[in-house]
């Protein structure tokens, strides 16, 4: 089932809300921004292992703490900071997702200086299937599952799926020339 059709099933209002917004302006839409793009990473691989619901009413609370998903300060951050994360109830505090973002934004400054940019390391590698991207997300990043990785992929644009071709936002998302679109 597409995200689409998920939607249509929620309830109460303030529920669908959330995810309609999210829907109808983010997933699937391309970014080009690198700490946007992080940012999305961390968020998805927080869902991991819960609702994408209380990823979104949490997504304030992670900017915040995640210094608004800036790349080269999570890259700095120190014991201190990791303690600082796992004691803020705002976020999700689990020690494996908090190590994986901060040794994720180190990955990726690495990533920026020998590419230029993490999107133009995506698109170095695009175009790959699902699998193959799983791949190198595990041999690149930590905690990087399937789920994570396609989730993360559909979302800014890499990998289709993320509306149902009758999804009036699917045209929207067309017009903005996803990756998975150029193939």
């Amino acid at each position: 089932m597409s995200y689409c059709a998920a939607i249509e099933f929620m309830q109460p209002e303030e529920r669908k809300l959330l995810h309609k917004n999210y829907h109808d302006n983010h997933y699937g839409f391309p970014l080009h921004d690198d700490n946007e793009l992080f940012g999305r990473l961390i968020l998805e691989i927080n869902q991991a292992g819960l609702s994408w619901e209380t990823i979104l009413k949490k997504e304030v609370s992670f900017r915040k703490a995640y210094s608004d998903f800036d790349i080269k300060k999570i890259a700095a951050y120190t014991d201190a900071d990791r303690e600082r994360l796992l004691s803020d109830a705002g976020i999700i505090r689990n020690k494996l997702k908090v190590n994986a973002a901060i040794e994720n934004a180190r990955t990726i400054v690495g990533i920026q200086e020998e590419f230029g940019s993490f999107e133009k390391w995506l698109e170095h590698h695009h175009p790959k299937a699902k699998t193959e991207w799983v791949g190198l997300f595990k041999k690149t990043f930590r905690f990087t599952g399937g789920e994570i990785v396609g989730e993360f992929l559909m979302s800014i644009g890499y990998l289709p799926g993320a509306h149902a071709e009758t999804c009036p936002v699917q045209q929207q998302i067309l017009a903005k020339n996803p990756m998975w679109a150029r193939v």
